[in-house]
């Protein structure tokens, strides 16, 4: 498939590392393409699932975001918290949804994207199954550039096909021009600290902090 036609039917969110900006990203996209939102798999669900972050973050109803394929309560990585409800993953078993009227579907992962998901497959593989290509959300700040490239080379190997990165935190010239230099791959937006999480703040920052063009 051609970068064009797969970019065509949406993205899965990953992140250089858990807690980075994974969900608002989702948000944020899921507001700006009004798109189907999808968590496969969710740990921490006792803390507050994810779904029910994006609904409100993004102002959607209910039935724009999907329920996951495996939920889990403990705020741990997918392959622990399985084993602790004596359930085994099953990959091949998630079948990605098909949004009605050409809508994109963007599917958000679980930490980042070696993490395990059960005793010998990684976020890796179901990022493979699913076909989506990447969107890695990374911080701006200090570290971030080591992550970022491990991430991008660690999907490199993986042979996934990454659309590109969003920064999250204080804009950084320096860091963002060495990810796109290092890493080969372009910053196609970012979200600056903001003091308001909502709809209307998330539509602003996507209409002036992202390329617009990579995602419709």
């Amino acid at each position: 498939m051609g970068k064009h036609c797969m970019a065509a039917n949406g993205f899965f969110v990953t992140g250089t590392d858990t807690g980075v900006g994974k969900t608002v990203l989702a948000a944020l996209l899921v507001a700006a393409l009004d798109a189907l939102y999808w968590k496969p798999i969710q740990t921490g669900a006792a803390e507050g699932a994810d779904r029910d972050a994006v609904i409100r973050l993004a102002g959607i109803p209910p039935s724009q975001a999907l329920p996951e394929a495996y939920r889990f309560d403990p705020p741990v990585s997918p392959h622990l918290a399985a084993e602790r409800a004596g359930v085994r993953i099953d990959v091949k078993a998630i079948a990605k949804p098909t949004p009605a009227g050409g809508r994109k579907l963007i599917a958000e992962g679980a930490g980042g994207v070696l993490v395990p998901i059960n005793e010998s497959e990684l976020m890796t593989d179901l990022m493979r199954h699913l076909g989506l290509p990447a969107l890695v959300a990374a911080r701006s700040t200090l570290g971030t550039i080591n992550h970022t490239l491990l991430t991008l080379a660690a999907l490199g190997r993986a042979g996934i096909e990454v659309s590109g990165v969003a920064l999250i935190g204080p804009e950084n010239a320096d860091n963002r021009a060495a990810i796109e230099r290092y890493g080969g791959r372009p910053v196609v937006g970012t979200i600056p600290p903001l003091e308001r999480l909502d709809r209307s703040t998330l539509l602003e920052v996507f209409r002036t902090k992202f390329d617009s063009r990579v995602f419709r």
